[in-house]
C-alpha cells in the first residue's frame, strides 16, 4: 500500500549529487556528501533531507575518525530514518564506491511509524534509481558491526570497508 507521501526535489537533488561523483577539485571533494540522513516532515505527507544529519567528506579525518561509525550515531534510537551512505571499499580485486540505501527501522520506533515509513519506502527508493544495494536495519546491533555491511556490498569478497580491514 502507498502511503501517498511525496518526495522533495531536494531529496532526490541531493541523490543525484551522491550518484554523480564529478569531483575535479580538493574543495569540491570534500563538500560531496558520505551519508544523508532522510526524514518525514511534520505533517507526514512528504520525505525531507533531514537537518544536520549528513557526513560530508571534507569532515572524515579532521572532525570524523570512522565515517561509518559517526554515520551509525546519526541513527534515532527510537524512529525509523531513510539514508543514503556512500560505502569506500575494497575487494580482492578492485577498489569500489556505492550508494547504500538504508531502512532504519528499529524494534523501539512507534508502531505508525514503522507503517508509514514502510509504506513510504517506494517512493523513495523509486527516486533512486541505479542504486545496487538496499539494507533494512531493525536496530543496532544489525548495523554497529561494518561486517554486516561488507557483507551488503559483496559477502567474502570485501577485505577493506572506508579503509579499515575487516
Amino acid at each position: 500500500m502507498a502511503s501517498g507521501v511525496t518526495v522533495t526535489d531536494e531529496v532526490i537533488r541531493v541523490f543525484n549529487d551522491m550518484k554523480v561523483r564529478k569531483s575535479s577539485t580538493q574543495d569540491e571533494v570534500k563538500k560531496r556528501k558520505k551519508a544523508v540522513m532522510f526524514c518525514m516532515s511534520e505533517d507526514k505527507k512528504n520525505i525531507i533531507v533531514e537537518d544536520g544529519k549528513q557526513i560530508l567528506v571534507g569532515d572524515i579525518g579532521e572532525t570524523v575518525d570512522d565515517p561509518y561509525l559517526c554515520f551509525v550515531k546519526l541513527l534515532p534510537p527510537n524512529d525509523c530514518r531513510y539514508a543514503l551512505y556512500d560505502a569506500t571499499y575494497e575487494t580482492k580485486e578492485s577498489k569500489k564506491e556505492d550508494l547504500v540505501f538504508i531502512f532504519w527501522a528499529p524494534e523501539s520506533a512507534p508502531l505508525k511509524s514503522k507503517m508509514i515509513y514502510a509504506s513510504s519506502k517506494d517512493a523513495i527508493k523509486k527516486k533512486f534509481t541505479g542504486i545496487k544495494h538496499e539494507w533494512q536495519v531493525n536496530g543496532l546491533d544489525d548495523i554497529q558491526d561494518r561486517a554486516t555491511l561488507a557483507e551488503k556490498l559483496g559477502g567474502n569478497t570485501v577485505v577493506t570497508l572506508e579503509g579499515k580491514p575487516l
